[in-house]
């Protein structure tokens, strides 16, 4: 009957007793299927990020500047992620970096909240800012 149709007989399921076939345009099928994937996949929201670095001896006018963009950023992106390299001594005092993180939340609080707290991994230390619903884009 398929041969007749000029179609292919696909086993739907091949374990059942009997199995299951079913005449269908396989190729047409698999397209189908490809199709709707990519539907999902472009439909899918993602979550992108942005990455502003600091200094641990930044100056307030400096991280003034830097809460701008961040909030700027906050209208593009859902997420910006902070981070602070230290160097030489720097290293002996991570608290300062630290109080420096916090600082720069308070500039753009009411923007957004802490999603991932500061830590510190090897000489870096991170800090991700989540973007609050209220933000405009």
């Amino acid at each position: 009957m398929a041969d007749d149709k000029t179609l292919d007989l696909v086993k739907i399921s091949p374990t059942a007793n009997p199995p299951v076939c079913k005449i269908m345009n396989y190729g047409k099928y698999k397209f189908d299927i490809l199709k709707k994937e990519k539907e999902q996949r472009k439909n899918q929201k993602t979550s992108e990020a942005k990455e502003l670095s600091l200094s641990a001896t930044i100056d307030l006018h400096d991280l003034e500047t830097k809460a701008k963009h961040c909030i700027k950023f906050f209208n593009d992106f859902d997420k910006v992620k902070i981070a602070i390299r230290m160097k030489g001594r720097q290293q002996a005092r991570p608290q300062l970096a630290v109080d420096v993180m916090y600082k720069f939340h308070e500039l753009v609080g009411e923007y957004c909240t802490i999603e991932l707290k500061p830590k510190q991994e090897g000489r870096n230390i991170f800090m991700v800012l989540a973007r609050n619903k209220e933000v405009k884009k």
